[in-house]
């Protein structure tokens, strides 16, 4: 990742609660051990399930409990807040559910994601649709349930102003709070593609272009059914002075039409996600409280109650919770140097694996009973199972010699890994499952899974890990299917 200071938004801190520190790091680390352990003696992987991935559902409530309370602590008793989780970093319906539980709701970006947020019961009003792209369809589907919606450009407004028109409320009787997205074109940090508030991006209203400014704030003074104004900076690689600097520009940018409005017409501003991930330690750096004390003394008036808020956080509230471990299927070497051919690679590491210098993943190394393998450090590599040679989760890493039927986890794998699967060479998803773990074994505390599906049977004794099925591993007939099987004579015709 390189070096880790403020300015690259990659600082090291405390986690993401005030007390969650090394010490907490360590519990993480400690629950990770026993889920890997208990998922290798209960046959969850092994010769015939040599991929799966683990979710520390207690890491996911503390990261939850977390962002609530950082924002509470910062904004006065009543201020409506509503934390939006970006489902893109996770699509996976047993996360969405559990987290609304936490009292977070859904950013999406899609139909599907729409979908999956509907499925979870995420309730309309805790959604929120963002999208450089949206349908018609899309539109009028989000209005008519009540979906939060944000424009991304005049072309969109226009088709918003149709829809408000045919209301049947009449001219402007929309059920959804709409807003309009807006680029504050205050630079981008480390990782260009992530960054959203460059000159160029793609994304909102450029408010710097010419004329632009003065268009965002005439279509709220005609439009009094604009309340909401959205703003995002970017992601891994922003600093958060830099985040806190693109909120600031569009707080102004509120007040400014509100004074010239002569009411508070804009009520609450979406100041988006972002909160950059340590991808180097356990630590859960840096925190949302830190952001939002940094909030609070850059943009005062935003957080004084006069205006809601909405975030839009993923990776920061997931990466951390997730683990990808594949059985070592071969262990060999090539140029002196040991390789450890793994089941896990491009398909769940995309872009580690394409751009290994911005996206840099730890590994850990487990034996073949799933236990943290120790003995002499060795210079290896660890390779994935995809037929071409870059296929490399890490190259040149010190681990314990890797050998056959040992384990590799990838580490922080908890957001755009797993879930976001690349089909190179027809590679079929691995399971995902749900974790906690009991007291029995060293851990945290008791944490009851939600829902009846457990995986590989009860509690094994003394083991204190409990599974919970989230998404079951993709099948061959689901592969085939999925590549046109049942057309397999559809060029012929």
């Amino acid at each position: 990742m390189g070096t880790e200071t403020e300015e690259d938004g990659r600082t090291r801190d405390a986690g993401h609660g005030e007390d969650d520190g090394p010490a907490a790091g360590a519990r993480r680390a400690a629950r990770r051990d026993a889920a890997v352990r208990a998922a290798v003696a209960r046959g969850l992987l092994g010769p015939g399930h040599p991929l799966v991935a683990l979710l520390d559902v207690t890491g996911i409530r503390e990261s939850a409990a977390g962002l609530r309370e950082a924002f509470a602590a910062v904004t006065p008793p009543g201020t409506p807040v509503l934390h939006a989780f970006a489902v893109k970093a996770t699509p996976l319906v047993p996360v969405l559910r559990l987290l609304h539980t936490e009292g977070v709701g859904a950013e999406v970006a899609s139909p599907g994601e729409l979908a999956l947020a509907r499925a979870a019961g995420v309730p309309p009003e805790r959604t929120v649709l963002d999208s450089p792209a949206k349908t018609p369809a899309e539109l009028r589907e989000a209005l008519a349930l009540g979906v939060a919606v944000n424009a991304d450009n005049p072309q969109e407004l226009a088709r918003l102003d149709a829809l408000a028109a045919d209301s049947p409320s009449g001219p402007g009787g929309l059920r959804s709070p709409v807003g309009i997205r807006v680029n504050p074109q205050v630079g981008g940090g480390t990782i260009e593609a992530l960054s959203t508030a460059t000159a160029t991006s793609k994304f909102g209203v450029a408010l710097r272009d010419e004329g632009a400014r003065e268009w965002v704030v005439r279509a709220y003074l005609d439009r009094p059914w604009l309340t909401r104004l959205h703003t995002h900076t970017g992601s891994q690689g922003i600093a958060l002075p830099l985040m806190a600097r693109g909120v600031a520009e569009t707080y102004a940018l509120a007040e400014e039409i509100n004074r010239r409005a002569g009411r508070r017409q804009v009520d609450t501003v979406d100041i988006g996600g972002g909160l950059p991930v340590d991808f180097t330690s356990d630590t859960a750096g840096p925190t949302y409280a830190r952001y939002a004390r940094l909030l609070k003394e850059t943009v005062p008036g935003l957080l004084d109650g006069r205006y809601g808020l909405v975030t839009e956080f993923g990776r920061s509230l997931l990466a951390k919770h997730g683990t990808v471990v594949a059985r070592v299927e071969y262990a060999k070497s090539a140029g002196g140097r040991a390789v450890a051919v793994t089941h896990a690679g491009v398909q769940v590491a995309t872009r580690t694996v394409y751009a290994p210098a911005a996206w840099p993943l730890r590994i850990a190394a487990y034996d073949a009973a799933g236990r943290p393998k120790a003995g002499p450090v060795v210079t290896q590599d660890v390779a994935g199972p995809a037929c071409f040679a870059g296929d490399l989760l890490a190259r040149g890493i010190p681990l314990p010699l890797l050998e056959q039927d040992d384990h590799v986890a990838v580490l922080d794998t908890g957001a755009y890994a797993f879930a976001h699967h690349y089909g190179y060479n027809s590679l079929p998803r691995p399971a995902v499952h749900g974790f906690t773990v009991h007291p029995a074994d060293g851990a945290d505390g008791p944490d009851p899974m939600d829902g009846p599906d457990h995986a590989g049977g009860p509690e094994a004794p003394g083991d204190g890990v409990a599974f919970a099925l989230v998404r079951p591993a993709q099948t061959a007939e689901e592969l085939v299917a999925e590549s046109g099987g049942a057309h397999a004579d559809a060029l012929l015709r």
